[in-house]
């Protein structure tokens, strides 16, 4: 059974991270400055996320849009949450075909070190989430 229940967790706890990573005082003007879209397509629940970075902030898009990405990415909601619990390494999902990827990847990896730091803040936020599933 998915640990989401539906796409409206998707968007509060997967895209509620993205925009925690924002307001980090050492995360988010980095990632701001890369400057990337990507859009991940998420399954079981099934979610769309596009998350971009402008200088002026992340901002991140619920559901389908006409927003076009430089990287697009489709995996579990569960290895998404995993991924930012600090549980699953995402250039092995890409290696393996758990996660698939359509663009520049790289881009996307050289940002990667810049989710852990974001680890803890995922944490607090899913933290009812989990007592209330027994976690």
């Amino acid at each position: 059974m998915p640990y989401f229940d539906d796409a409206s967790e998707v968007y509060q706890y997967l895209g509620g991270v993205f925009r925690a990573a924002d307001s980090h005082p050492e995360v988010g003007p980095r990632l701001r400055a890369s400057r990337l879209t990507f859009r991940i397509d998420y399954f079981s629940p099934a979610a769309i996320l596009t998350v971009r970075m402008l200088p002026e902030g992340i901002e991140v898009v619920e559901g389908a849009t006409d927003v076009r990405p430089d990287v697009r990415l489709a995996m579990s909601a569960d290895n998404g949450d995993r991924f930012w619990r600090g549980e699953y390494n995402a250039a092995v999902g890409l290696a393996t075909g758990e996660v698939r990827a359509r663009g520049p990847v790289s881009k996307l990896l050289g940002l990667l070190p810049l989710a852990k730091p974001v680890f803890p803040l995922y944490r607090e936020m899913i933290a009812a989430k989990d007592r209330k599933a027994g976690r």
